[in-house]
């Protein structure tokens, strides 16, 4: 099977654009999927990358590129759940389940309103062997941007992520930080919807740096880590994918979970067996 899916990536174009995308959006949502998972940000991955329904499907209503309208959407989200959760006693979790249960029940109900449901199952699962040149370069770009944003506010991320308030003793605007992060995780979960589709993008975001997580204390390894394993999960999903007709979302996201399982059993830190060794220790002495 792996000569077939070799040979495959010599043949045809669409295979290879499928291959540097699923690389690209593995190693980009790992990076940024770090600082999600350090500030106990999964459940606002979640929203974003549900919330972005309607802008899809507003977008091919419209004739317009997708990322515009998802882009809009997920920002207007973000700033919506942080809007309720500062103006009402309602906790983030469940500004976060209201506001993104919304959009994506409008999403599937605008998305009705178009010509064809095939679309919708590419929006929601992902089909990463029908990317086109343009969604590489649209996510490459993305990358880029991530990248450059990460290193630029990279102290200030690490301080905001690990003591919001030391940060803003030390006079950082922590809610610009913030809000830049919710920009750029929304362009990570916009990009990512033709891999992996809307219900999965969270994985992308947080099983790779959860990962990460168990294997080490240190920010810059984690994020290296993180990437890794995105990229790994993205190839090795792809694979799958396309040698056995499977949805190429789900193999990637099941490839990384099999990465979470294999470090949460056999971590050296902070692994299953590592901690029930120590209970076993403790309960003799």
């Amino acid at each position: 099977m792996i000569g077939y899916f070799i040979e495959g990536l010599m043949k045809y174009e669409f295979l290879q654009n499928a291959l540097l995308t699923s690389i690209i959006v593995g190693a980009v949502s790992g990076l940024i999927g770090s600082f999600i998972i350090l500030r106990g940000m999964s459940l606002m991955g979640d929203a974003i990358s549900h919330a972005v329904l309607p802008g899809v499907a507003a977008s091919y209503m419209m004739g317009a590129n997708y990322m515009i309208g998802a882009s809009l959407f997920g920002l207007l989200a973000a700033g919506l759940i942080g809007f309720v959760t500062q103006k009402s006693q309602l906790k983030n979790d469940t500004a976060i389940g209201i506001v993104f249960s919304s959009f994506f029940a409008l999403g599937i109900i605008m998305i009705s309103f178009a010509e064809s449901s095939t679309d919708l199952y590419h929006i929601l699962f992902g089909n990463v062997l029908a990317v086109r040149p343009s969604d590489l370069y649209t996510t490459l770009g993305v990358a880029i941007a991530v990248l450059i944003f990460v290193l630029v506010f990279y102290k200030e991320l690490l301080v905001s992520s690990f003591d919001p308030v030391m940060a803003k003793a030390y006079g950082l605007k922590v809610q610009w930080i913030h809000y830049g992060l919710m920009f750029f995780l929304t362009l990570v979960a916009v990009s990512s919807l033709q891999t992996v589709g809307t219900v999965l993008v969270v994985a992308m975001l947080v099983t790779p740096a959860a990962t990460a997580y168990l294997l080490t204390d240190r920010l810059k390894l984690m994020m290296f880590l993180s990437s890794c394993f995105g990229v790994v999960s993205a190839i090795i999903g792809l694979f799958f994918s396309y040698s056995y007709n499977l949805a190429s979302g789900a193999t990637i996201v099941l490839t990384s979970a099999v990465f979470f399982v294999l470090a949460f059993i056999f971590s050296p830190k902070q692994g299953f067996f590592k901690s029930r060794k120590k209970e076993i220790i403790h309960e003799e002495n």
